[in-house]
């Protein structure tokens, strides 16, 4: 019996499936599912700002030393300080900051560089000697000394600690805190730091120093173009060159080397103070005034660049400027622009704070301000009576007073009759 009409029918053919529509639907699929996968994040989302591609460490080291080489210290700074949040825990690299920090006079953040580096690795030799450089620089010489023995118990062969060491001794003797022992030392340790590395520029830069502190000025020249032949864009190099030039009396190199010098980091008082006192030297008053200006408007808080910029005004004659100048250096307080200023003591062997001492004295002469003028001429005698100099220009202010007073005390010359006075 069959069942007329069911599809449940036994008998009935099976239909053959649609192998394209099978395939085409199966590509559907893989395509939707790879554009989710792979397209999509790559599209930028509205209002969402694009991921920025992550730099290696590396990169930005290799940058920072580029710009290093090309004198641009404050973008080798920042790119330092990129390698560092990227990879911390690489002392090396807070080494090389620290270095660069002190190039670019930035010496308390290079303590704090070098002091980074000490906590990831407290034995490493390098990260003492940065430090103990950094110190130096602060006048913290001790500390610098101890800092820079211990970079050498661990590394003995450390040249760029020789270096260091050798510049901590000769600012230590500059500054009166050490003897010149210090400095046969330094001649030295220069030596050793030549012998383990004669070509870099520290080492060249320490030897410059040492011959330099010694009188030998002309070999502290060569040493120093030395060091500016490896790296021609470090403005300290400069700096010292023009300081030894300017001593043999070579006053266009001097010049030149100080202008390049306020090239390669124009935010330094120092070239714009050399300047000043090499143009004041050669007679050229007006341009050494300008620079003092110039040096004071970068550091209007330094005493001594005040102190400068008061002798370029006396020898302009603008007494009342220089006179105003100058007692920020005998005298503090608080200045017209308002910086409170640190008082120069005056001290024996220190030609430089005697001259602002005794320019003072002679502004205030000028003005017929004798009442501190002489005061000024008796404390220069009290305290520096073998400085021939100073002695003699106290000596000036002295007779310009007896001048003043003789003028003041002549009676006034008779015009017309008499006038009788009744007898008593």
């Amino acid at each position: 019996m069959y069942l007329r009409g069911s599809k449940w029918s036994m008998n009935k053919r099976r239909t053959k499936p649609n192998w394209f529509a099978i395939i085409l639907l199966s590509l559907i699929v893989l395509g939707a599912s790879y554009t989710t996968r792979y397209i999509v994040p790559t599209i930028p989302q509205v209002g969402v700002a694009s991921p920025t591609p992550t730099i290696s460490p590396d990169t930005l080291i290799a940058d920072a030393e580029s710009l290093f080489q090309q004198g641009k210290l404050i973008p080798a700074i920042d790119m330092y300080k990129q390698a560092i949040a990227s990879r911390p825990s690489d002392p090396a690299t807070h080494i090389k900051l620290a270095q660069t920090l002190v190039f670019a006079g930035k010496y308390k953040e290079a303590q704090t560089a070098a002091e980074d580096a000490l906590l990831l690795n407290p034995t490493n030799s390098m990260a003492f000697a940065v430090r103990a450089w950094a110190l130096s620089f602060q006048g913290e010489y001790l500390q610098a000394e101890s800092d820079i023995k211990r970079a050498l118990e661990l590394d003995p062969n450390n040249a760029l600690a020789h270096a260091y060491y050798v510049e901590i001794l000769v600012d230590s003797f500059y500054n009166g805190t050490g003897g010149f022992d210090g400095v046969e030392r330094a001649i030295e340790i220069s030596r050793v730091a030549q012998a383990l590395a004669p070509n870099t520029l520290e080492t060249h830069r320490a030897r410059g120093i040492i011959l330099e502190a010694t009188g030998n000025y002309e070999d502290a020249i060569a040493e120093y173009e030395a060091a500016i032949a490896i790296n021609p864009n470090i403005a300290d190099l400069h700096l010292s060159l023009g300081v030894n030039y300017r001593i043999l009396q070579v006053y266009d190199k001097a010049e030149a080397s100080f202008t390049r010098a306020i090239a390669l980091n124009p935010e330094d008082p120092t070239p714009h103070l050399l300047l000043s006192r090499t143009y004041a030297t050669i007679g050229e008053f007006g341009k050494a005034l300008q620079y003092a200006e110039t040096a004071v408007g970068i550091n209007p808080a330094d005493t001594n660049l005040r102190g400068n910029l008061g002798v370029m005004y006396y020898r302009n004659a603008f007494w009342t400027e220089s006179a105003q100048e100058l007692s920020y250096v005998v005298t503090g307080g608080l200045s017209e622009d308002g910086y409170e200023m640190q008082v120069i003591n005056l001290v024996p062997n220190s030609p430089r704070i005697a001259e602002y001492y005794f320019t003072y004295g002679l502004a205030l002469s000028r003005l017929n301000r004798c009442g501190d003028a002489l005061q000024i001429a008796q404390l220069i005698i009290s305290r520096i009576p073998d400085d021939e100099i100073s002695v003699g220009n106290a000596n000036a202010i002295i007779e310009r007073c007896q001048q003043n007073l003789q003028a003041t005390q002549q009676p006034p010359l008779s015009t017309g009759t008499p006038v009788s006075t009744p007898t008593p």
